[in-house]
């Protein structure tokens, strides 16, 4: 029987990357908001000689989320999902922003969780974001809500956003999501393993695409040449390592995230230590 790997955001210059490595083996399932772009990201994937499904798709809704995840299981046995599927501070408010990045990965997890079979894994693309923020800014006693009530969550989400300027907090609440993708990542673990599941997050820094470049005026562009490795990252240097994370060579991972970020947080984080000493 097929192998089938969704991909979220499979439009997106990360999910296409990511989609020509696990083509080569895998049934593969692309979802993306933007129904235009999904057939070029399919046009493009057919001209390696893989064959992709296109569901268009918004992760914020998740009887969207449900129509997708039986579409891939209609085709074989679902064996992976990589959920990179968000949006950066540059593209929506603060509501927007906390909404698609955090409550959408909500679903497509949930989604996963009540339909894949054992040894199956999901793997969230969080961000370096999720280490910079103070951890006084991070209420994560509330993240619990994001499962049992959103729209409480929603609440102490913006409210925790709206210690800063309003023009600065899509910023923070990108920050935030990405925190929440992060710890739930880690938190879900154990739950997940009860059915044979694993969960893993990655946290990429600033990745060369579409949405990467958005924020190359906003903080990115000199972080990136600040970094232990002062360029940007390639999507395929992020591909390969999240169809790793995907894959049964990495079945002893689970509950933790990965940070690839060619070096940003650890200079920040030397930088820092040096300058208070």
């Amino acid at each position: 029987m097929n192998r089938v790997s969704v991909i979220t955001g499979g439009a997106g210059g990360m999910g296409v990357a990511t989609a020509t490595v696990v083509g080569r083996d895998h049934t593969v399932v692309l979802c993306d908001v933007r129904g235009d772009r999904l057939e070029g990201a399919a046009q493009t994937l057919g001209g390696l000689g893989i064959s992709a499904t296109v569901v268009n798709a918004d992760v914020t809704d998740r009887a969207a989320v449900d129509r997708l995840f039986d579409t891939a299981t209609g085709l074989g046995d679902l064996v992976s999902v990589i959920h990179t599927a968000g949006v950066s501070p540059s593209m929506g408010d603060a509501e927007y922003v906390m909404r698609t990045n955090a409550l959408g990965t909500v679903n497509v997890n949930e989604a996963f969780f009540a339909t894949a079979g054992g040894g199956a894994a999901i793997v969230n693309v969080a961000s370096m974001a999720a280490h910079m923020l103070p951890d006084e800014m991070i209420p994560k006693d509330k993240f619990p809500q994001a499962l049992s009530d959103p729209d409480a969550f929603m609440t102490d989400m913006l409210a925790a956003c709206a210690v800063v300027p309003e023009e600065l907090q899509s910023g923070i609440s990108y920050a935030l999501s990405k925190s929440f993708v992060r710890w739930y990542s880690t938190a879900q673990a154990e739950r997940f393993n009860t059915r044979g599941l694993r969960i893993v997050s990655v946290s990429p820094g600033s990745i060369d695409t579409e949405m990467g470049r958005l924020e190359e005026n906003a903080g990115a562009g000199a972080m990136v040449a600040d970094a232990a490795v002062p360029r940007w990252g390639r999507p395929e240097e992020m591909a390969e390592l999240l169809a790793f994370c995907a894959s049964e060579k990495a079945g002893y991972l689970t509950g933790t995230d990965i940070l690839n970020d060619g070096g940003v947080i650890a200079s920040m984080t030397e930088r820092a230590r040096k300058a208070s000493a």
